[in-house]
């Protein structure tokens, strides 16, 4: 058996193609009542298959072959109806079947069995099949309104890596069958709607034409032709419309299939339902009151009210004790959780790239079930530093640690403590932007990212503090920019050879020739990882990378120091570290070298065996430090934002000496200055 079942299966086409030409031929060869009971049998058995299918399937396409086998079935029931009108007016006799429906179902009563037609009738064409046609309709045209925006999204989930190109490419045929579904079924619902017209009139038809065949061809007295034809009628029409009705609800039910969960229906009704514990205790608490009218019987409020107000009590009984037990079993399990690190000391070697240790007090910025934020804005974090330096940084752990203050911080890269800072809990942090009004109430601190003086003052007193003028800042974005500048000031140590390579694969892709052709012939992953550690040390972008390597490729024959090759390509990224400094007018505010100077420090320059450095005089060299943050302070004062410009020659033995005086000083090469860029000398730094 089994054996014939896959045989058949392996025909399923050539089946499909026979019951189409099956279905044209019986609306023109006549065909004897036995076999019509089958067919009316198979008829309704099809139907009502079609319609638990619905209820089984998770989602809507997976059924999408549904407006074909809605024709084919309705096509199979016309020609049934075609045959039993022939037999009906030819022989007075429609098989079995017919007869049953007409005399049990009805119990012989023609006016009782026309009714219930006319109600099935009204069901099908004026309640289920308008419904699920208009959502049809409304699914078809949102479903091609949405269409370019879920392009667009699969686009990007593709191009931040999120998805394969296998599933982008599964999730745009699923839009595009989304689409053709709904709007076949939009079309396939005027199937029904024609088939219910047509039943009317085959029905009047049949009961006409069946009264005058028996009164006038067989002679039949017209109250006896009228009960034998009618009964015939009835039948064929209940025995027509029951399956039309599965047919019509299954319809119903698939086209409103498209929201659920990915359950079968009963399981998706049945979760939602008794989600709502206190839904069924209300409801039976209603019901029961209504025994109290007393016109109204009262055995059945009581009973039914009684069990829906039984059912929700038993449900959240369920619900407490399943929600006890996880707690229990929370418990268990975290109990231990802390072994197997004591156990095993090599859990102890583990380093985290990154991490952000905070007290038990600032636990609720962490938790999103009490309105925190803080991991989805470390995310937002993560997200900005890769779009504007372009390199990803690693995940930053969070985690409580016993030994902080309640609403202590402390930033760690690499396991090294690099920032702490403390919010105060019931406060945030105001702002003096240069013009505000008046003096505020609060405790002064210090702006933990930027230095900057601050007052923290109490939340009542966020809008006093606005209509001042101050800047407020709430804890949770105080401690995220705090994050955040510490990010950039140590991105350089947070990029892996691993890393490196990452990036390069991801350039492999797009531009292979320069990649094949530097790594590995030329430049090791390594001596690129110190170069582009260079670039970001000082806070440049490394989004063009194939700039980078092109350049460091070229001058990798002349020299493979790694600092020196980095000058190089801050030579062809030079617009990207001078737009920066640029005002409204493309003009750059520069602070220039007297040449003497100039000369000075290029000559205290030493070349030793492990690189260059800068040898020169502690008093002179204090002496220029002091001459160059003079200048800065000056042009920061008046709202300007300088650069020192000098030579290649000397720019990154400059900016190191700077980089802890003057850390927000850039440091530009005259070189590094494209074409078209105005450049205004505001200082210069003499002997």
């Amino acid at each position: 058996m089994n054996g014939l079942m896959k045989r058949a299966a392996g025909y399923t086409d050539i089946a499909a193609a026979l019951l189409v030409v099956m279905v044209v031929v019986m609306m023109i060869v006549p065909l004897p009542p036995l076999l019509l009971d089958f067919l009316i049998t198979i008829n309704i058995s099809v139907a009502l298959a079609t319609v638990i299918t619905t209820l089984y399937v998770p989602r809507a396409l997976d059924f999408s072959a549904f407006p074909s086998l809605l024709l084919l079935t309705t096509l199979f029931r016309l020609a049934i109806n075609i045959s039993v009108t022939r037999l009906i007016l030819l022989e007075g006799d429609a098989g079995h079947v017919v007869e049953a429906f007409g005399n049990f179902v009805v119990g012989g009563n023609v006016v009782v069995g026309l009714i219930i037609f006319v109600v099935l009738i009204v069901i099908q064409f004026m309640v289920i099949t308008a419904g699920a046609g208009r959502v049809a309709e409304v699914g078809a045209r949102f479903t091609l309104d949405a269409m370019p925006g879920k392009q667009m999204a699969i686009d990007a989930d593709l191009n931040n890596g999120q998805i394969t190109e296998e599933e982008a490419r599964t999730r745009r045929d699923d839009i595009q069958r989304e689409a053709d579904f709904f709007g076949s079924m939009d079309g396939a619902s005027k199937f029904v709607k024609g088939d219910a017209m047509a039943a009317i009139v085959i029905t009047l038809i049949n009961l006409i034409g069946g009264i005058i065949v028996g009164v006038v061809q067989q002679g039949m007295p017209f109250g006896e032709a009228a009960q034998h034809f009618s009964l015939l009628t009835v039948g064929d029409g209940l025995a027509a419309q029951i399956p039309a009705l599965l047919i019509s609800v299954g319809m119903g039910i698939i086209v409103t299939r498209a929201a659920d969960t990915g359950g079968d229906l009963g399981t998706d009704l049945a979760e939602q339902l008794v989600k709502q514990r206190k839904a069924p205790m209300v409801a039976g608490a209603v019901i029961m009151a209504f025994a109290l009218v007393p016109a109204l019987p009262k055995i059945p409020f009581l009973v039914i009210g009684g069990a829906f107000f039984y059912l929700g009590w038993y449900l959240n009984k369920q619900a407490k004790q399943k929600e006890a037990a996880e707690v229990a079993t929370a418990a268990q399990e975290a109990l231990p959780a802390a072994k197997p690190a004591a156990e095993d000391p090599r859990a102890a070697l583990n380093i985290d790239p990154l991490e952000l240790a905070i007290g038990f007090g600032l636990v609720p910025l962490v938790d999103s079930g009490s309105g925190g934020t803080l991991l989805t804005r470390v995310s937002n974090v993560r997200r900005q530093i890769a779009a504007e330096l372009g390199t990803v940084i690693p995940s930053v752990r969070i985690h409580d640690e016993v030994g902080l203050s309640s609403h202590e911080y402390v930033l760690r890269v690499r396991g090294a403590e690099v920032a702490r800072g403390t919010v105060m809990a019931g406060h945030q942090l105001a702002l003096d932007p240069g013009d505000a009004i008046g003096e505020l109430a609060g405790i002064p601190t210090r702006e933990p990212a930027f230095g900057l003086p601050a007052l923290w003052i109490a939340d009542a007193g966020r809008a006093e503090a606005e209509a001042r003028g101050y800047t407020v800042v709430d804890a949770e974005s105080v401690l995220v920019t705090h994050l955040t500048e510490t990010i950039r000031s140590h991105v350089a140590d947070l990029m892996t050879r691993q890393d490196v390579r990452q990036l390069l694969d991801g350039l492999k892709e797009t531009n292979a020739a320069v990649v094949e052709e530097v790594v590995p012939d030329l430049l090791s992953v390594g001596e690129i990882q110190r170069v582009l550690q260079a670039l970001l040390r000082e806070g440049v972008s490394i989004r063009d990378l194939g700039a980078i390597v092109e350049t460091v490729g070229d001058r990798a024959r002349v020299t493979r120091d790694p600092l020196l090759l980095a000058e190089y390509a801050r030579q062809a990224l030079g617009r990207a570290i001078v737009g920066p400094h640029l005002d409204e007018e493309s003009r750059l505010r520069a602070i220039a070298l007297d040449p003497a100077v100039e000369q000075e420090v290029s000559e205290s320059i030493a070349q030793t065996p492990d690189g260059e450095y800068l040898a020169m005089e502690p008093s002179r060299a204090q002496a220029l430090v002091q001459a160059l943050a003079a200048h800065s302070e000056e042009a920061f004062s008046l709202g300007r934002r300088p650069v020192v410009l000098c030579s290649s020659r000397i720019r990154r033995h400059l900016r190191r000496l700077l980089e802890q005086a003057v850390p927000q000083l850039s440091v530009c090469a005259y070189n590094e200055i494209a074409p078209g860029i105005n450049v205004e000398t505001i200082g210069v730094v003499t002997a």
